[in-house]
């Protein structure tokens, strides 16, 4: 069949990096046929973090941050398809997440930068951009938007499956057979470690959560960590640096606490309020499959393995598709969708009021 080529484009809460997935939809299926990384340099890295909160001048930073992203994402794209051999003009459309710098669908709104408009410019290729704010506008939370793309990837007839992915936040998939599917953020994901080691060892994330390993958890600023009330709320429910930010960490701590006491305890934070999430509302699947950076990070993965004992757990690298590279791929899906004008949000997931085609399109 000839290919029907997209490529998505992910940059998350962790503001790490962009991960660019080269998508064929020949089969109506997404198949991944190259990937490409580019991380952020330290200055757009503290940037992203700076727009985060309210700011002098914030409305041309975030402009000029918006342009160099677009930027940023174009270099990736460029990247990907000289590593293929494929040409722009074989591209059907970008799907650009943008980066997230405000999450707030109770007051009805969700803010990702970024410039479609110049991406589209600079690569000669359509761009599907904007995809949440459809489904808030519909009354929805506006995430995740993941379980939808989880559903066609990874939806077996006769296995209860759950997909986590961990990035900044995390957030569950329930592929539950003979039930439609179900998913919700669970809370702080890779967010919050990565912002203590950063602190407190000048790195962008503890490798392998080795660092965590060589603390212990600290039982009574655990019980603290969890009492947020975003754990014990029903889905639907989305959250981001609003609830979790480093200063809602720092109010908790009274700083008599060892910096690696405190990273296993974030560990055992991010492992603990998965599991309970999986155990409370998804009904004891068989298999977890874990994808995004905490998939990398031996100290979650341990702690999940223990927590989950009733489930097999693993990387969905187990299913075919690299952890790395599920959410890239699940935006060249939102793309695909747009462009076929189909729905791309779960209304259980989200709460909108209705299945939406999300997104804007930027022609070339």
């Amino acid at each position: 069949m000839p290919a029907e080529l997209f490529v998505g484009l992910m940059s998350g809460t962790s503001l790490d990096g962009v991960d660019a997935a080269l998508v064929d939809f020949a089969t109506g299926q997404p198949r991944c046929l190259a990937t490409q990384y580019d991380s952020y340099d330290e200055g757009i890295r503290r940037d992203l973090l700076a727009i985060q909160q309210s700011g002098g001048d914030e409305l041309r930073r975030a402009a000029l941050l918006a342009n160099k992203l677009a930027d940023i994402y174009a270099a990736a794209t460029h990247a990907l398809l000289a590593k293929a051999a494929i040409s722009a003009d074989a591209i059907a459309a970008i799907g650009c997440h943008g980066q997230t710098v405000r999450h707030v669908p109770a007051d009805g709104y969700t803010l990702q930068l970024n410039n479609p408009a110049r991406l589209a410019e600079v690569t000669g290729i359509a761009v599907v951009a904007d995809f949440r704010s459809r489904d808030i506008a519909a009354g929805g939370q506006g995430a995740p938007l993941v379980p939808a793309c989880h559903d066609a990837l990874f939806r077996t007839p006769d296995r209860h499956r759950v997909i986590v992915n961990i990035g900044g936040i995390a957030n569950l998939t329930d592929l539950a057979p003979g039930r439609p599917t179900g998913g919700f953020d669970c809370g702080p994901g890779n967010m919050l470690l990565d912002s203590w080691a950063a602190r407190h060892l000048g790195v962008p994330y503890d490798d392998k959560g080795a660092w965590a390993r060589q603390g212990r958890i600290l039982d009574k600023r655990l019980a603290k960590l969890r009492g947020h009330p975003f754990f014990a709320g029903p889905p639907p429910k989305s959250c981001g640096r609003e609830e979790f930010g480093s200063s809602w960490l720092d109010s908790l701590l009274d700083g008599s606490e060892a910096p690696a006491d405190v990273q296993a305890t974030l560990v055992a934070l991010t492992a603990t309020t998965i599991a309970d999430a999986i155990n409370n509302w998804c009904a004891s699947p068989s298999e977890v499959f874990v994808c995004g950076g905490g998939a990398h990070n031996n100290a979650i993965m341990a702690a999940l393995t223990t927590a989950l004992s009733g489930a097999a757990v693993g990387t969905t690298d187990l299913l075919g598709l690299p952890a790395d590279w599920v959410e890239a791929v699940a935006f060249a899906w939102l793309a695909y969708r747009t462009l076929h004008r189909q729905p791309g949000n779960l209304p259980l997931v989200t709460g909108a009021r209705g299945p939406r085609t999300l997104g804007a399109i930027y022609p070339v």
